[in-house]
C-alpha cells in the first residue's frame, strides 16, 4: 500500500489531478465563504480614504482604507461587542433591502432598552471624510442600522483579487454573480490541462515514436 502511494506521488498524471482538485476545493471554499457571509468583494469606493487626492491600492492589508476589488474577511460578532468609538470604530457589513450588503464604519450607537442600532458612514463619502466627525446629514440613508441586519465586522482586507469577481459580475450581470466562481474554476482547470496534461501526452507520443524508430535498427544489427 505504501509502495503504491509513493509510486502515485511520483506520477505526473496523479500530481496534476491533485493540483486541480486542490484548486477547485479552494475556490469553491472561497465561494461558500462569500455565500455564508465570511467574505465579501468591495464593488464601490465609499470606504476609500484618499491619500493626496487618490487611493493607494497597495496599502497594508490591515490598513483602514478599503478599495474597490478588495476581498474583505468578515468576523461574525455580537452587536453588543462592536466598537462604536468613532473614528476608531469598527467597520461593519450589513444587509439592506434595496442595495444588498453595505460595508461602512460605525459612527454612533443607539440603545433602545437593550435593542441596538448603529449610525454608519462610508469613510470616503461626502466632504467630511474620515477621521472628521460627520454631521447627521452625511449618515447612510439606511441609518440607524438595526442589530439584526448586521452580518459582522471587517477584520482584514485582501487587495486586488476581488477584481476578478467584479469583472465577471460586470460581464455576466448582477443576476448571474454566483456563476463567477464556477466560471473561474473552469478557466483554471482548462489552463492546467493545457499546461500539464497535454505536454504529458505529447511526451508519451514522442517516446513511442522513438521506440518505433529504434526497433528496425536493432533488428538490422542482429
Amino acid at each position: 500500500m505504501i509502495t503504491t502511494i509513493k509510486r502515485l506521488r511520483k506520477n505526473a498524471y496523479f500530481q496534476t489531478i491533485i493540483y486541480i482538485v486542490l484548486i477547485v476545493l479552494i475556490i469553491f471554499g472561497f465561494f461558500a465563504a462569500m455565500i455564508l457571509g465570511f467574505l465579501a468583494v468591495v464593488p464601490t469606493g465609499s470606504m476609500c480614504i484618499p491619500y493626496d487626492g487618490a487611493c493607494d491600492g497597495w496599502t497594508h492589508p490591515f490598513d483602514r482604507t478599503i478599495h474597490v476589488g478588495d476581498i474583505l474577511v468578515i468576523q461574525p460578532i455580537n452587536p453588543a461587542d462592536l466598537n462604536a468609538n468613532y473614528p476608531n470604530s469598527d467597520i461593519i457589513v450589513y444587509n439592506t433591502q434595496s442595495h444588498g450588503r453595505i460595508v461602512h464604519r460605525i459612527v454612533a450607537k443607539l440603545d433602545d432598552n437593550g435593542t441596538l442600532s448603529f449610525y454608519t458612514k462610508g469613510d470616503g463619502n461626502g466632504w467630511n471624510k474620515w477621521p472628521n466627525t460627520p454631521i447627521i446629514a452625511e449618515y447612510d440613508p439606511w441609518s440607524p442600522v438595526p442589530q439584526n441586519m448586521i452580518i459582522g465586522k471587517v477584520v482584514m482586507r485582501i487587495p486586488w483579487i476581488g477584481h476578478i469577481a467584479l469583472f465577471m459580475q460586470n460581464t455576466l450581470g448582477q443576476d448571474t454573480k454566483y456563476l463567477t466562481i464556477p466560471v473561474v474554476v473552469i478557466i483554471i482547470v482548462l489552463l492546467l490541462v493545457i499546461e500539464f496534461v497535454l505536454p504529458l501526452f505529447r511526451r508519451k507520443e514522442t517516446q513511442t515514436d522513438q521506440q518505433t524508430t529504434e526497433t528496425p535498427r536493432t533488428q538490422m544489427c542482429l
